[in-house]
């Protein structure tokens, strides 16, 4: 037993993959193993005094045998007060939170493969409890259980089981390219931007100085597939990480905030290597897409479908509008490139684009020149009246201009050594180690090594130098879903040519609009689309373009364009202020306390959320209305719609940094009664640009910012774009069929009424007809 104890500690670290849960009258006992279960971990959870969360981790490492006599010797120990009871096997903690009363812990009951990378296993969330740690006695000691029961069914609104992943063994929250060059493990993984339950862990993280008994959860889209290519198998993967900074919905998540953080912020990666065991060479290709960075808003509106843009002059110096960009250089390096697709045409969008051009080119007077922002200004919407397929065509030239300036990242892996073992995989049955040398080639990047060095790598196949993307392509519309999500696409596709390229399937670096792996490629982008839009906006996306690309006819468009529209605007009126309130206590931005206003007695408008404040404010703002006219300035704050809930902020939040692309990491809110990390954050080399001061920026000569001098892009030539041309592709006549494979679950949120008590009661007094509130609920089909 001891020898076999020995070898099982040797073994470590190990992944903690499945779990089992027992109770006693004073405490939980989880018992942890790997996937193989030859390693056993005990965490002890004390349930007498829940007022703090009280976690004792065992440093023994236990073996099957010893854990099975360890449970039965438990059970012994409390035979007076009822002995230990199984409760349920999961499969991760999710975190833990408490609202009035006591704790309670966030488990992960059931879970779906939904695909893998490099034999690392991705998993989709796909059931979820929540267990109260108070046992009888100390329970009784809390009062006011209606208020605890109602925040419950708020944060059940949640709805977990919708588009959350996770990944035991591979950094899903990180990027391919980060991965491999900038391995990290542990604990900076959890306060990337893009891991959900960051807050909810923070405890016991803090606790325990350990990340084994939790999962990092991502939210947003993950979906993966083979498809064949001159006699290759390609595995494709497409990845949309939502970020939980400003997270929230529509009308209430609007632009950007004091640090720099965007409304709908969220990385797209796409992911190419061959399907083989263990595939040799890999690429990955990352973009963005973001709110606009500036104070702006709209109140939600049951009577408008188009409420009133608000655009608030509080920046005038446009600082976090700048932070904002610095921040995406921390993230991504040089170049930021800017693609803005709103309307001029209509004064509602347009004044905007006026302001934020004018916001890029006062900020690219402080910038350096390396460090300049390019942009390009350009209507999509007015260019696709005539053929919405034209508008790929020029879409696809942006994207390959782009990607001159960005690049992609490629590497060729040497084969595995089997002596070393790569820190960030911590899956112990990997075959695909891939490690900092093994991107290069040698750990000797000046190619100086010495004789003996250059002897054994003469005996390996020459790699190929890697290549790295540098810099990001940022896209955004209004609501930076639809016409944001084609221009995505386009610059998909052309990445997906450059991709197969490097790895030898495809003579030519461009690929068409006919191509079959482009229409491959648009199901996929359509699908993220309607995944995405729904989480933020409670529809499926519009898809004109897709559709007319398909050859659907004119009428099944706009009558599939018109639900859409009547149904976000169904779920932004009556459904997005429940959601937000989900949102705020999951992501820690309100936490309840006893003697404060609870969350449903809190009231605001999207100005208030935009601002990060609550009450009345006397900022200007700019009202702009519905059909373009722009209404009088006004000092008074702007009331609020019946039923939304506020983002109450528990304590002054500390300024935001720029996040390192290497493995610089934050915590980005830190509250009153949070355990604050011990564990500071390592600086590594990066593409980190310096803060710059706080320089007067209307100090610029308003001569030197006017849009008519420079244009709407400062990267490519507008006349070459507008001169684009018909493409040679032809437009499929075949209409689409639904993807056998693709689960609706990650298409359309269900929506569950009895879990919103203010939506319920919303919901009758508009006296909707039933069959209208089902379809809203239930998906795209109107007709039963």
């Amino acid at each position: 037993m001891a020898a076999a104890a020995a070898a099982a500690q040797e073994a470590e670290p190990a992944c903690l993959q499945s779990f089992e849960l027992y109770e006693s009258a004073s405490r939980f006992y989880i018992f942890g193993t790997n996937a193989d279960k030859t390693v056993w971990r005990l965490l002890k959870i004390d349930r007498s005094e829940t007022s703090e969360l009280d976690i004792d981790e065992c440093s023994t490492v236990y073996t099957q045998a010893e854990y099975l006599e360890l449970v039965s010797g438990l059970d012994e120990d409390h035979r007076s007060t009822g002995g230990v009871k199984f409760v349920t096997k999961f499969y991760g903690i999710i975190g833990f939170i408490k609202f009035l009363g006591p704790f309670y812990m966030l488990i992960i009951t059931e879970q779906r493969k939904i695909g893998e990378i490099f034999d690392h296993p991705v998993y989709q969330v796909t059931k979820t409890s929540m267990i109260e740690l108070a046992n009888s006695k100390s329970r009784s000691s809390f009062l006011n259980t209606r208020d605890e029961n109602r925040y419950k069914k708020i944060l059940n609104t949640l709805d977990l089981r919708k588009d959350f992943f996770f990944s035991y063994s591979y950094p899903i929250m990180r990027g391919l390219q980060r991965n491999l060059s900038d391995p990290q493990e542990g604990w900076s993984l959890y306060e990337s931007t893009f891991v959900w339950n960051e807050f909810l862990t923070r405890q016991i993280r803090n606790c325990l100085q350990s990340t084994l008994w939790t999962v990092a959860l991502v939210y947003g889209f993950f979906k993966q597939d083979k498809f064949a290519i001159s006699g290759k198998d390609i595995m494709f993967t497409l990845i949309a990480r939502r970020s939980r900074h400003y997270a929230g919905t529509r009308y209430l998540k609007r632009g950007v905030n004091e640090k720099g953080r965007v409304a709908n912020d969220v990385e797209t990666e796409q992911i190419v290597y061959e399907a083989v065991p263990m595939p040799t060479e890999v690429s990955s290709v990352v973009q963005n897409r973001g709110s606009i960075p500036l104070f702006w808003s709209q109140d939600t509106s049951k009577l408008n479908i188009k409420p009133d843009i608000i655009l608030h002059e509080k920046d005038k110096n446009y600082e976090a509008t700048k932070l904002h960009f610095e921040n995406l250089r921390g993230r991504y390096g040089n170049p930021i490139i800017i693609f803005n697709l709103i309307k001029t045409r209509e004064r509602r969008e347009s004044m905007l684009r006026r302001e934020f051009d004018k916001a890029i080119r006062i900020i690219n007077k402080l910038f350096s020149e390396e460090n300049q922002l390019r942009f390009l200004h350009w209507d999509l919407h007015k260019n696709s009246q005539g053929e919405p397929t034209n508008v790929l065509d020029v879409l696809l030239k942006v994207a390959f201009r782009a990607l001159t300036l960005t690049e992609f990242f490629y590497c060729q892996v040497a084969p595995p050594t089997g002596h070393s073992h790569d820190p960030y995989f911590c899956d112990e049955n990997s075959n695909s180690d891939i490690s900092q040398e093994d991107i290069s080639g040698s750990s000797d990047s000046s190619g100086n090594g010495t004789t003996e060095d250059k002897a054994e790598t003469s005996e390996l196949p020459q790699l190929k130098p890697p290549i790295f993307q540098k810099g990001v392509l940022r896209t955004n519309c209004i609501d930076c879903l639809d016409r944001t999500n084609v221009a995505q696409y386009a610059y998909g596709l052309a990445a997906l040519g450059h991709q197969l390229h490097a790895l030898g399937c495809v003579e030519s670096p461009e690929l068409g609009l006919g191509a079959p792996v482009a229409h491959h490629l648009m199901h996929f982008y359509e699908r993220m689309g309607d995944t995405l839009a729904v989480q933020y906006s409670g529809s499926a996306a519009h898809n004109k373009i897709f559709s007319a690309k398909r050859g659907h006819l004119k009428l099944f468009i706009r009558s599939q364009e018109f639900f859409r529209t009547l149904q976000r605007h169904y779920s932004n009126a009556c459904i997005d202020a429940n959601k937000q309130a989900a949102i705020n206590l999951f992501l820690g931005y309100f936490q309840p306390k006893q003697g404060s206003p609870a969350l449903w007695e809190l009231e605001s408008s999207s100005e208030e959320h935009n601002n990060g404040s609550f009450g009345h404010t006397s900022d200007s703002i700019k009202r702009v209305n519905s059909d373009g006219s722009i209404l009088s300035v006004s000092n008074t704050s702007i009331s609020g719609c019946s039923g939304c809930h506020n983002e109450l902020l528990t304590a002054a939040q500390p300024d935001v940094s720029t996040e390192l692309q290497s493995s610089k990491m934050e915590s980005d809110l830190v509250y009153e009664n949070e355990i604050t990390s011990p564990i500071e954050s390592k600086m590594s080399n990066s593409r980190y640009t310096p803060t710059l001061s706080h320089d007067h920026i209307h100090d610029v000569p308003s001569s030197q910012l006017d849009p008519c001098n420079s244009g709407d892009s400062n990267f490519l030539d507008l006349e070459w774009l507008s001169n684009s041309g018909n493409s040679s592709d032809e437009r499929s006549l075949a209409v689409s069929t639904p993807d056998a494979h693709l689960s609706t679950e990650n298409v359309i949120s269900d929506i569950i009424p009895e879990t919103m008590e203010n939506q319920v009661a919303g919901v009758q007094a508009q006296k909707l007809p039933e069959q209208f509130v089902q379809w809203v609920n239930n998906g795209d089909s109107f007709w039963f």
